[in-house]
């Protein structure tokens, strides 16, 4: 079947949570971001904004992750079970010990409905973790980050921008292989009959 590496990719990818120390070679890090800004986009606006923290900015941004945990907490103690909810804590806490943290943000444009616009960053963060799943690189694509979006913000100097908060992704080498989820039956709906 052709295609068939990116099928496989597709269904490989897993949400990582714990990362190897291993720091991520630069060159890899603009071929997941080239991939990212590949994607199509409303009016190809190209909207999407990247904020790439390494070193001490990553480690700046660990007390928001912790603040956004905060916000948090009281819905998940009730989803989760308790390993799963510690193992989350820790993550909130560390980020898994992932080495970078990329903040995807959308720029809004006049012509363009917003959710359009959202919509266009999503396609390029999919691109991203793809590009990284290739590399063998694990993500976790977050949006707790927008439960802390005005803090972030001013961390990253964007207090006075009109760019929008999106989500967050970490990135690095993963510890640990999750299972997968069980996708959930009944989510297409065929209407008509396709032509053989």
């Amino acid at each position: 079947m052709p295609g068939v590496e990116l099928y496989e990719l597709i269904r490989k990818r897993r949400s990582i949570r714990q990362y190897k120390p291993d720091a991520i070679p630069h060159p890899v890090l603009e071929r997941i971001l080239e991939a990212a800004c590949w994607a199509p986009s409303g009016k190809n606006l190209q909207n999407w904004r990247f904020f790439v923290l390494q070193g001490p900015f990553r480690d700046d941004y660990l007390q928001y992750a912790q603040k956004a945990w905060l916000h948090l907490q009281p819905v998940l103690e009730k989803r989760l079970k308790p390993s799963l909810y510690q193992f989350t804590e820790r993550f909130f806490y560390t980020l898994g010990e992932a080495p970078v943290v990329i903040l995807a943000y959308s720029q809004p444009h006049p012509e363009e409905n917003n959710q359009t616009a959202l919509g266009s960053v999503y396609m390029a963060v999919q691109n991203l973790v793809l590009a990284a799943e290739a590399e063998g690189l694990g993500t976790c694509v977050m949006g707790s980050p927008l439960e802390v979006k005005d803090e972030i913000n001013r961390f990253l100097g964007l207090e006075h921008s009109e760019l929008e908060l999106v989500c967050g992704i970490t990135v690095g080498y993963p510890a640990h292989e999750p299972p997968a989820a069980p996708r959930q039956p009944d989510r297409v709906v065929w209407l008509g009959q396709a032509q053989s």
